[in-house]
């Protein structure tokens, strides 16, 4: 009895205790007046522009792994590799214009490859390699594959070599899709 006595006086203290803290249902606690916070009343006006993403032909994640994700299809699986049909390729995401067949040769990389781009429609930036060139459509940013110079594959000395996945091809003498604008700041 002895030893008892210590602990009923716990478990009550306990128990009293936490009850008092507790509130009558999950859905109610209400704050103390020391709990409550000031909210500074403020003019609410939204002086920035929403962060909306524009509306791009929706990707597999196969394709947002490389457009997106600036990844790299497997080298002879992509479906352009050794296509020589007369067409134009354009981003897969925008639908940009971004190559016309003629500049198509063949490099035997794994990969399609061209010698000139669309005038405006390819831009360039250093890898996060250091050595390289990316390359990404000028419309939407994504990834197309890197750019070589100085193989001597052609008398243009270029090699845009492209992963099929980042496009579509267009026979000649087919319409275009309306290339999707990406949205400016």
């Amino acid at each position: 009895m002895r030893f008892a006595t210590p602990y009923l006086i716990l478990i009550s203290v306990c128990c009293f205790g936490c009850e008092e803290a507790q509130p009558t249902s999950p859905l109610q606690v209400e704050a103390t007046p020391t709990e409550a916070v000031s909210v500074p009343q403020t003019d609410v006006k939204n002086t920035t522009k929403p962060n909306v993403m524009p509306k791009f032909n929706p990707l597999t994640p196969e394709e947002a792994l490389v457009i997106l994700d600036k990844g790299t299809e497997r080298p002879g699986v992509g479906e352009y590799t050794t296509k020589k049909d007369p067409g134009t390729y354009i981003c897969r995401q925008c639908n940009a214009p971004l190559y016309h067949s003629e500049s198509k040769f063949e490099s035997h990389c794994g990969w399609p490859s061209f010698d000139d781009k669309i005038a405006g429609a390819v831009d360039r930036h250093t890898d996060a390699d250091g050595r390289r060139i990316e390359i990404v459509c000028h419309n939407c940013g994504g990834h197309l594959g890197h750019v070589f110079e100085g193989e001597q594959f052609t008398p243009k000395n270029t090699r845009h070599c492209v992963n099929s996945i980042s496009m579509r091809f267009v026979p000649q003498g087919e319409e275009l899709p309306p290339m999707i604008q990406a949205e400016s700041d």
